[in-house]
């Protein structure tokens, strides 16, 4: 079982819930790429309604049409680990906002696996 504490890095990834690559979303596609890096985790969230460089709101309202809505991806492990991984993101079409930020985990426990 992979073990992170203390200071690490998280690289957080926005891009449009249309956004695909290869006929599949690109945020799966992210998150393929991290778990086979070898990554301690990823996670998507879906926003509800925000805006980036062009000014548009895009909202999940129901009386709105739910278009280009914001998928977040946040992925926190070693520094090292982390910016290794950015060039395997180089090829991607990502056109949103890419970050990092050092963070602090304070803890950090998988589950156990389940017996087959």
């Amino acid at each position: 079982m992979m073990r992170l504490h203390g200071r690490a890095l998280r690289l957080t990834i926005v891009v449009d819930d249309t956004d695909t690559w290869h006929h599949k979303p690109l945020f799966t596609e992210i998150v393929h790429r991290a778990h086979a890096f070898g990554l301690a985790g990823a996670t998507v969230l879906r926003g509800v309604e925000g805006f980036g460089a062009s000014s548009v709101v895009h909202t999940a309202r129901l009386l709105s049409l739910a278009d280009d809505l914001p998928m977040v991806i946040v992925i926190v492990d070693e520094e090292d680990r982390v910016r290794a991984f950015l060039s395997r993101l180089e090829e991607l079409p990502i056109s949103g906002l890419v970050t990092l930020q050092e963070v602090e985990v304070v803890r950090y426990q998988g589950r156990e696996a389940a017996a087959p």
